[in-house]
């Protein structure tokens, strides 16, 4: 008669030491494959006689769960051991530290040169309706000018309103000027969408920076002083020509364009500005002959992109670290 003890001994000896699934395989085989050792025992029941048999089987087939139980404790066991070894005297690694967006790194440079001009900051929503975006600013459905900003409508439950996601940030001056009696002067800083073909200087979704000063004797002149000293001081270390040349913009009369050059290099186009126009004035319930004041527009991305030479906007939306990184 088989030696059940010693074999349970030697079988669970043998579990007990296997350091991974591989060897615990081949001790599962050993007792319990088609040739194992316990196998071989339980068929061999039928040969035994009764008495021995009666003795034998319980403790054979008691046995064969007890290693069936043990090999799958086993197997759970390995499985939550990392399968390599760890050098606790090898130094850690580094971990690497995010740092700010260069056109985040813009915009806070823009809004401190600012504060220290005794600009506010002033934000608002990104989903405009239709009298602040247009309306307001001497833009009427009729007008020409809504074309290049006709862009994103969004649907609205209720029937007489239109509402879009903003053009420019525009739209914010009018709230704020609904609510504020003037002297003031702030900027307002904010991401505006537009209907572009994207390339290398357009993009559906970038950000601007736009200006208001109003007051009884606000003037081009004072326009001029503020963002010569303003471009003076974001792009500090480089000699900086301007150039005003009139242009043309709905909101405001007369308009302008500010155009820098640096050293050696061409004109390049900035910004547009101009005394805001009286139907502005009147939308927002000012009397034109009280006050008078000058608005301005600039993209940050184009800020960002001049100062650090970027040739494409597409860059700052892409989300690849290796451009982030040089920042």
């Amino acid at each position: 008669m088989a030696d059940i003890s010693e074999l349970k001994r030697r079988a669970l000896g043998e579990l007990d030491s296997a350091k991974d699934s591989k060897e615990l395989e081949r001790v599962r085989v050993k007792y319990l494959g088609r040739k194992g050792e316990l196998t071989g025992v339980l068929r061999g029941l039928k040969d035994l006689p009764l008495k021995e048999k009666k003795i034998l089987g319980p403790l054979a087939n008691e046995l064969h769960r007890e290693l069936e139980e043990a090999i799958e404790f086993k197997k759970r066991e390995l499985a939550t051991e990392p399968s390599y070894s760890i050098d606790t005297t090898r130094p850690g690694r580094e971990p690497s530290i995010g740092h700010l967006h260069p056109l985040t790194k813009a915009d806070q440079e823009v809004r401190k040169i600012f504060l220290g001009m005794n600009f506010s900051i002033v934000e608002g929503p990104e989903l405009e309706d239709e009298f602040y975006n247009f309306d307001a600013l001497n833009i009427p459905e009729w007008h020409p000018a809504r074309e290049a900003w006709d862009t994103f409508w969004v649907k609205s439950g209720k029937r007489d309103e239109r509402r879009l996601l903003r053009t420019h940030t525009s739209p914010v001056q009018i709230r704020y000027m609904e609510k504020h009696e003037p002297p003031f002067q702030i900027i307002v800083p904010g991401r505006v969408f537009r209907y572009e073909a994207t390339d290398a200087s357009h993009e559906t979704n970038f950000y601007q920076v736009e200006g208001l000063m109003v007051g009884k004797d606000v003037s081009l002149a004072n326009f001029k002083y503020v963002i010569e000293k303003f471009i003076e001081e974001f792009f500090r270390g480089q000699k900086v020509d301007f150039r005003f040349r009139p242009s043309y913009f709905p909101f405001v009369e007369p308009g302008v364009e500010v155009d820098i050059r640096f050293k050696g290099g061409e004109w390049l186009e900035l910004m547009g500005a101009g005394m805001v126009h009286p139907k502005v004035f009147e939308a927002v319930h000012y009397n034109p002959r009280d006050y008078q004041g000058f608005a301005f527009g600039v993209g940050l991305d184009r800020l960002m992109m001049i100062k650090h030479k970027i040739p494409d906007v597409r860059l700052s939306y892409g989300g690849d670290l290796r451009f982030i990184q040089q920042f």
